[in-house]
């Protein structure tokens, strides 16, 4: 671990939380600590690297962060600020990001809000507004922090549609079975709850449940944290410790982001579940593991096997059972029943917000990218903007993708929502062409996790058409 690292670990038990601040200008860094570290400990970096290099670093993560969007190798692009954003989520689904930037399009805007961001503040920023912002997410952490208290012991699955009783069916059908299960889901739409549920419905329940990230690790460090090592193993290994597969004992270990797991380990993965044996680090003694594995991921897994990046052999291991966990879009009206959890959650003991009956209607229009994650974000701001207030329709725009609208959703509304797009003085259609279709690649390359063949093959384009198209539409082509 880092000096530095050392020194934030050592402060976190005070009464000052973490937070993570990404800027690559020095003079704002600078400007900004000095006002916020009366109130937090701060973990500074300038690039997406270094933050995962830091995290690394860190036996406490932190849950709140703020973050610019334009960072290197690219600042005068907002790309680098997304897949950060996308990276911090995925390791951890409650994470506050903030985000401070002056490239405040509103494309920007709502994109960032839509990966997982709760809240978004143009630069220059009000200095007060700044700290009431982070005060108010502080707040929100705190109430998500007592609901896991409260329903400990409760179910956190909420819905009534047709699709959310079939996954509880399988729920209670795997519960039980010593197989692994195989979760699949679009990012945001609650897999690890589904986990958890596997896990209390079953006869291990009263065994430890424990969640590793295996996105959150370098492969080394993956490693000792699955299997443990000995005294000495490697450098840094100053005692001996105890991996994931024997702390869980009899209980449930759940790997998320599973497709993330790197080749070397997926060998060493393989063996556990064939089997049960496993090795620490640096022992010659096999050890025996008597935990149920879980897996979770959002990436095509056959796909995976397919271009090389996942063993097959460990693949058909996985998925003996498979639960598909449903998008929102497919939850028929659970986005209200949802909605209304949330708000209550997030009054923090303000008068609760209500929705115009067209604002209900657009709402359950919305076909939610982010999902369940993207649904309480959005909950939470207008928790925060209209306390005791009706929401309406065009206020609830704000708040969502810049390409929702309810009017043209309807059809009966097609040809006056066409009307009033081309009574706009600067309406071009080559624009609006370049616009859509600008949308629809952004959405294919996140979707994808930036991988081009994958992406051309979603928008029915070969790779090539992609390629000429994101240097056409001035799309970062970086991709991973």
């Amino acid at each position: 671990m880092s000096q530095n690292a050392q020194k934030l670990d050592m402060s976190v038990s005070a009464e000052k939380p973490l937070l993570l601040f990404v800027d690559d200008d020095p003079i704002i860094v600078d400007a900004l600590s000095i006002v916020l570290q009366k109130d937090f400990d701060l973990i500074t970096a300038e690039s997406r690297k270094q933050v995962k290099s830091l995290l690394q670093d860190l036996s406490i993560k932190p849950s709140l962060a703020l973050v610019d969007l334009g960072l290197p190798p690219k600042p005068h692009s907002p790309e680098e600020g997304f897949k950060l954003i996308e990276e911090l989520m995925s390791l951890n689904d409650s994470f506050k990001i903030l985000v401070l930037s002056g490239q405040n399009e509103n494309e920007n805007i709502h994109h960032a809000l839509t990966l997982g961001a709760v809240d978004f503040i143009p630069k220059p920023c009000d200095m007060s507004l700044l700290k009431s912002r982070l005060d108010y997410q502080m707040t929100m952490l705190q109430a998500e922090f007592t609901e896991k208290e409260l329903v400990l012991n409760e179910t956190k699955i909420l819905g009534e549609s047709t699709a959310l009783n079939t996954l509880r069916d399988l729920i209670q059908q795997f519960a039980d079975t010593p197989f692994p299960v195989l979760i699949e889901g679009e990012s945001g739409t609650g897999k690890e709850l589904v986990a958890e549920e596997l896990h209390k419905s079953s006869n291990r329940s009263n065994q430890p449940f424990l969640t590793i990230n295996c996105a959150a690790f370098t492969p080394e460090l993956l490693e000792a944290q699955l299997f443990g090592h000995t005294k000495g193993a490697f450098t840094g290994a100053a005692a001996e410790r105890v991996g994931f597969f024997e702390e869980a004992g009899e209980g449930t270990l759940f790997l998320d982001e599973i497709g993330e797991l790197p080749l070397a380990l997926q060998s060493k993965l393989l063996r556990v579940l064939e089997n049960g044996e496993f090795y620490r680090i640096g022992e010659t003694r096999a050890r025996l593991s008597k935990a149920r594995i879980v897996a979770a991921t959002n990436r095509d897994l056959k796909e995976e096997v397919r271009i090389g990046c996942f063993r097959q052999d460990l693949y058909h291991r996985l998925c003996v059972l498979t639960i598909h966990v449903p998008e929102l879009k497919e939850r028929e009206h659970d986005v209200l029943i949802l909605m209304e959890h949330f708000r209550a959650l997030y009054a923090a003991g303000n008068p609760q917000f209500e929705l115009s009956d067209d604002a209900k209607a657009a709402i359950e229009q919305y076909s939610f990218p982010g999902n369940i994650r993207e649904l309480r974000n959005i909950t939470i701001r207008l928790s925060a903007k209209y306390s005791g207030k009706t929401v309406s329709v065009e206020n609830l725009r704000e708040e969502l993708e810049s390409d929702f609208n309810p009017q043209a959703n309807d059809a009966s509304n097609e040809e006056e929502f066409i009307a009033q797009e081309l009574n706009d003085r600067n309406f071009h259609l080559d624009d609006k062409i370049s616009e859509w279709e600008k949308k629809y690649i952004n959405h294919a390359l996140t979707k994808c996790n930036g991988n081009l063949s994958k992406a051309a093959r979603m928008l029915g384009v070969n790779r090539t058409t992609l390629y000429s198209r994101l240097q056409r539409l001035n799309i970062d082509s970086n991709a991973e």
